[in-house]
């Protein structure tokens, strides 16, 4: 490869050399499956929702997906009535 005299050059190979040698297949880390854990986790009984059973993550994101779901559900409620009267001009 050549090298070119830039500034920050030396950066950018170091990148792509880093980024080369995670795609590449011997590099390959070696991850813990925990599929076991996850299943204990989701398949016990203790009476609380499923799309709440992860944690505190979980109910974050669905507390704010159930929001940005009624805002734009009472958003699109407000356009439409207000598209459905006449404007003065």
């Amino acid at each position: 490869m050549p090298t070119l005299n830039m500034p920050g050059c030396g950066v950018l190979e170091h990148v792509s050399q880093a980024l080369i040698r995670s795609f590449s297949s011997s590099a390959r880390r070696h991850l813990e499956n925990r599929v076991a854990e996850k299943q204990k986790l989701f398949q016990a009984d203790n009476d609380i929702p499923v799309h709440l059973k992860g944690g505190g993550m979980d109910n974050a994101l669905y507390r704010l997906t159930m929001t940005l779901t009624l805002g734009g559900t009472a958003y699109c409620l407000y356009c439409l009535g207000w598209a459905s009267f006449p404007h003065k001009k």
